[in-house]
């Protein structure tokens, strides 16, 4: 199970956009992530008449890897790690280590 998933927000720790938060977009490969407003590029867009594009110099996101950001905490602010308990019926659901509450999308159970 990963601890990072898509649509969690996160805040960069480390890297020049250390301290932004973002949304996770996408979970890519091998531990790395597109953040929303994170790690931003500019790509050299070259117009394509056939395919409508205008081309142009775009800002997108690039990837970031899962070390450089943690969970963002609401309760308390600030960034946090996550853990992995068990429920009686086995099933798995990720948890806050420093209050041990459960994520939103745990359900709370």
């Amino acid at each position: 199970m990963k601890k990072i998933r898509g649509a969690d927000e996160v805040i960069v720790i480390a890297g020049r956009d250390k301290g932004r938060r973002g949304k996770v977009l996408k979970v890519l490969a091998r531990d790395r992530l597109l953040v929303s407003g994170v790690q931003m590029v500019k790509k050299h867009q070259k117009p394509n008449p056939q395919m409508g594009v205008a081309g142009g110099i775009l800002e997108r996101e690039a990837p970031i890897h899962a070390s450089n950001v943690a969970i963002y905490n609401p309760t308390t602010g600030k960034p946090d790690r996550v853990g992995i308990r068990l429920r009686e019926d086995g099933t798995r659901f990720r948890v806050f280590k420093s209050s041990g509450e459960p994520l939103k999308d745990a359900g709370g159970k």
